[in-house]
């Protein structure tokens, strides 16, 4: 079993206020759960224009768990007004 977590720092330049923040989350995450991944803002929930999100993902085969993650990255780099600073997978 192959248990994997990505975790991307956000900059969100574009938010003035946390309902901004909200609204670009909100569709982001929505996209990533398409994938069937677990999505959660996991840093930074009172700050307007940061963001630490968590995407996680469970299989047996650890090439199929990765391509997810890969997926589920180019999801993150192609939303508009997203830019990561940095990013980590973890996982066994």
């Amino acid at each position: 079993m192959t248990i994997l977590t990505q975790i991307w720092d956000l900059h969100l330049a574009g938010c003035q206020s946390l309902k901004d923040k909200r609204a670009i989350l909100q569709s982001l995450k929505a996209k990533l759960r398409s994938l069937n991944v677990a999505v959660a803002e996991v840093e930074h929930q009172d700050k307007w224009q940061r963001a630490g999100l968590a995407c996680g993902t469970v299989g047996s085969d650890r090439r199929v768990a990765e391509e997810t993650l890969r997926a589920a990255d180019r999801i993150v780099e192609a939303t508009g007004g997203v830019r990561i600073m940095d990013t980590a997978v973890v996982g066994r």
